[in-house]
C-alpha cells in the first residue's frame, strides 16, 4: 500500500515538471514523511510500541508504511492493522485522485515552471 500511495505522488510531481532539476522542489515534501517515521520509529516506536505516538503514526496513510512495520513484530491488534490498511487504501484513492488532476493539466502546461501555489490551481481546475 506505502509503494502504491507514494508511487502515486510521485507520478504526479513527473506529470507536473518536465525538467529534472524541477523535480526536487517538489521531493523534499514527499521524501519528508518517510524519513520522520524512520527517525521517530527506531527512537520511539521501538522503545514503546503500544503508546500513542505509535498508534497515529501507523493510522497516519504517509507514515504508517514505515511505522507499521516497526510494531509488527511486538503484535498489533488485528482491528489496528485492518484500519491502517483502510486509510492507507484511502490515501491510495486520494493521492491518485490528486495525481490524476495535475497530470490533466500538467501535460498541457508544457514548459512552464511550476510552483506550489500553480500545483494548487491544478488540483482544482475546471476544464
Amino acid at each position: 500500500g506505502g509503494y502504491l500511495l507514494y508511487g502515486a505522488l510521485f507520478g504526479a510531481i513527473g506529470a507536473a515538471v518536465d525538467d529534472q532539476t524541477d523535480t526536487q522542489q517538489f521531493m523534499f515534501p514527499i521524501t519528508m514523511p518517510l524519513i520522520l517515521s524512520y527517525i521517530i520509529g527506531v527512537s520511539v516506536i521501538l522503545r514503546n510500541p503500544d503508546g500513542p505516538v505509535a498508534f497515529w503514526m501507523s493510522m497516519i496513510p504517509f507514515t504508517s508504511p514505515i511505522a507499521m512495520v516497526i510494531r509488527l513484530p511486538f503484535g498489533v491488534p488485528a482491528w489496528q492493522l485492518a484500519l491502517s490498511l483502510v486509510l492507507l487504501a484511502i490515501g491510495f484513492v486520494g493521492t491518485v485522485w490528486v495525481g490524476a488532476r495535475i497530470y490533466r493539466v500538467g501535460v498541457l502546461m508544457y514548459g512552464k515552471k511550476v510552483t506550489y501555489r500553480e500545483l494548487s490551481k491544478w488540483m482544482f481546475y475546471k476544464g
